[in-house]
């Protein structure tokens, strides 16, 4: 989980400061916005979590996680951050799509367990909808399609099948031999050289995507939570 990118949006600075510090501490990347305004500037789809402050001037908490999901279509992690505890708050909070609520004043270790716990997660499956979100790339399932930030990847019925195969054991490494048996099944004119073309081949075409599949010698592949 070392190196995955938190976006944290409250007003206040000192606090703002304190988190950077912890969380930096534990290997995460910071970037923070002291408005839900200036939050707006950041592009949240380079994002692996977001911790926003509910109490704002301006854009509240609420409405700016409105906007994430609703306008911007994004699946980011959203932790609350709030002094509000009421019943009401947290069930808005998750109505308007949170993912979970800390009520201030917490402790740092709480926040930072609280956000190992969601990224442990890694991406949101939709049985309902046929679709596997990380981050802005999507699998629908039904459709057959990979997209990424919305548009369609050209990808070969053979690319789609061994990323799929992939992000849903995301943090697992697969063996050559265990992608073949489910890729190509009893095909028996292919080799493991087949896996590593393909893959070399897919790399290209997710573009930035294609660094978190990661390949070890005697292992297999792996699409890592990075």
């Amino acid at each position: 989980m070392e190196g995955n990118r938190i976006l944290i949006v409250d007003d206040e600075v000192d606090l703002c400061e304190i988190l950077q510090f912890n969380l930096e501490s534990e290997g995460f990347y910071i970037e923070i916005a002291h408005s839900g305004e200036e939050a707006l500037k950041k592009q949240f789809d380079k994002f692996d979590l977001i911790l926003l402050d509910v109490m704002m001037g301006g854009i509240s908490g609420f409405k700016l996680a409105n906007i994430i999901r609703k306008e911007k279509k994004l699946s980011v992690p959203i932790i609350f951050l709030t002094a509000k505890g009421s019943e009401n708050d947290v069930l808005t909070g998750f109505n308007v799509g949170g993912d979970d609520y800390i009520s201030k004043p917490f402790s740092i270790k709480e926040v930072i367990a609280r956000i190992k716990a969601i990224l442990k997660r890694g991406p949101k499956n939709s049985e309902e909808e046929g679709q596997i979100v990380f981050r802005d790339l999507v699998i629908d399932s039904r459709k057959k399609l990979i997209s990424i930030g919305g548009s369609p990847m050209n990808l070969t019925r053979k690319e789609y099948e061994i990323l799929s195969l992939l992000i849903k054991n995301i943090g697992q490494y697969i063996s050559r031999d265990d992608i073949l048996k489910r890729i190509w099944h009893d095909d028996v004119i292919v080799t493991e050289r087949n896996v590593d073309v393909n893959i070399a081949r897919l790399r290209k075409k997710i573009g930035e995507y294609g660094s978190n599949i990661k390949g070890k010698s005697g292992y297999g592949y792996c699409f890592q939570n990075k």
